[in-house]
């Protein structure tokens, strides 16, 4: 594994840092290792969030190039038919 140096951390940082590493009962080493695969974690997020955010019309182009299934094909009622009954109750 490799090893990190951190140079000229503040003191505020540093003291969050152990005040999370004794909240949790933690390592210094484990606490800064879990705050890194959290920042890393969010960024994942940000990048899914950021593909959400496609104009309207490429989202419903793309809802519409899907190809269409028939619930038959797949031994399942046609769920206009399903629909009736339930409201026929």
């Amino acid at each position: 594994m490799a090893t990190l140096q951190i140079e000229n951390l503040p003191d505020e940082l540093y003291s969050r840092i152990q005040y999370l590493a004794s909240e949790k009962n933690l390592t210094l080493n484990e606490a800064v290792i879990r705050l890194l695969k959290q920042s890393f974690e969010s960024d994942k997020v940000t990048i899914d969030r950021a593909q959400e955010s496609k104009p309207m019309s490429a989202i419903l182009q793309r809802i519409r190039s899907r190809p269409r299934v028939n619930p038959r094909d797949f031994g399942l009622m046609d769920s206009t038919i399903l629909i009736g009954e339930d409201r026929n109750r």
